[in-house]
């Protein structure tokens, strides 16, 4: 009888198809981590941005505000003083709801960070499984 006996060839292709195997998933892996990483450098940039334009809004807008109401104040403290300070404080918490309003809004826009490397992630996934 004669039994087949594994032979070099069939043991180097085992070998160069697991080599394949993983140099693909470490290419995969590679790629994922450089949008990654791309992803992580534009949310840090652009979150850097946003915050400076945030505190320049506030800074020059509550200046503003306050310069607004003194000039409402002066020119009204002899004849409406009561009426000044109630528009005054009418107007500010208007203000002040809407830009509450318009926060809550962008929140809920804001789409969430790394989606691109996560919809990588799964049409990878999708290609590998059957």
């Amino acid at each position: 009888m004669n039994e087949e006996t594994p032979d070099g060839s069939a043991a180097k292709t085992a070998t160069l198809a697991l080599g394949g195997i993983g140099a693909a998933t470490l290419g995969l892996l590679h790629a994922h981590l450089d949008l990654l990483g791309i992803e992580l450098q534009e949310q840090k940039a652009a979150g850097m941005r946003q915050l400076l334009y945030a505190l320049l809004v506030l800074i020059f807008g509550l200046l503003c505000l306050f310069a607004l109401s003194v000039l409402v104040m002066v020119l009204y403290w002899d004849s409406y003083r009561l009426e000044a300070i109630g528009a005054l404080c009418l107007f500010h918490g208007l203000v002040c709801l809407f830009a509450l309003w318009r926060l809550l809004v962008a929140l809920r826009r804001q789409h969430a960070p790394f989606s691109a490397s996560l919809e990588e992630l799964a049409r990878d996934r999708e290609q590998l499984l059957p």
